[in-house]
């Protein structure tokens, strides 16, 4: 499960971005990635790539 923080941050940094393109980039830039696996949108820590979570359905 991903951190209340962590999520917290993503959706905040999801509302500043006018897509989801702009959304991955912006968080890349604070060390999170954010890639689709099987349908699903999974956050890591980069450089490392340690999966931190899967986002909910709901977030957008």
């Amino acid at each position: 499960m991903i951190e209340a923080s962590v999520l917290d941050f993503l959706a905040q940094e999801r509302r500043r971005a006018l897509s989801p393109r702009e959304w991955r980039f912006r968080v890349m830039g604070y060390g999170y990635g954010v890639r689709d696996e099987g349908g699903r949108q999974v956050v890591t820590k980069l450089p490392q790539g340690t999966m931190l979570g899967v986002l909910p359905a709901d977030f957008a």
